[in-house]
Formats: C-alpha cells, sequence, structure tokens
C-alpha cells in the first residue's frame, strides 16, 4: 500500500497545483481514490483480511468528507475531480 514518492508527486502534480501541492482538497482527495483502489483489489483477493477491511471503510469515509467539504465549497471543482476519478457519488 505504501506509494513511492514519485508516484504521489506524480498524483499531487496532475490534481494539485504543483507536484509539492499536497495539501489542496482536490490532491488528496486523488490521493486516497488512488489508495481505495488498491486496498479494493487487496481485499478482494484477501476476503479474511478484516483489518484491511476497516482501513479500506475508514478511508472511504474520509474520502466522502473531502468531497462534501468540496462540495460546499464550489460546486465546480466538485464536479470536474467527480468526473476526472470516475466515483460515482
Amino acid at each position: 500500500m505504501n506509494f513511492t514518492s514519485e508516484e504521489k508527486k506524480t498524483v499531487f502534480k496532475e490534481f494539485g497545483k504543483s507536484e509539492f501541492d499536497t495539501g489542496s482538497t482536490e490532491a488528496q482527495i486523488a490521493l486516497f481514490t488512488k489508495k481505495i483502489q488498491h486496498l479494493t483489489e487487496h481485499v478482494k483477493e484477501n476476503k479474511k483480511d478484516l483489518f484491511t477491511e476497516r482501513s479500506l471503510v475508514r478511508m472511504v469515509g474520509r474520502r466522502r468528507k473531502l468531497l462534501g467539504y468540496l462540495k460546499a465549497k464550489d460546486i465546480e471543482r466538485y464536479r470536474e475531480i467527480i468526473k476526472k476519478l470516475k466515483i460515482r457519488k
């Protein structure tokens, strides 16, 4: 689940303002989405790994809170990030 710094930089470069912009809401949502996709594949293969499943549920909740914040703050940025990441909401 640990991503290299280069993988994180590419996510931040694509969704943030720069590769060092780790604090923007879009960058955080994109990083959570990437981690969620990785954990989802892991949980599909290892059905009895309840710790990872719990971590996955917590991460989805965190992403959902960030999406709610972005939706309340700027609806256009919210729609754009949903479309880019292909997240159903």
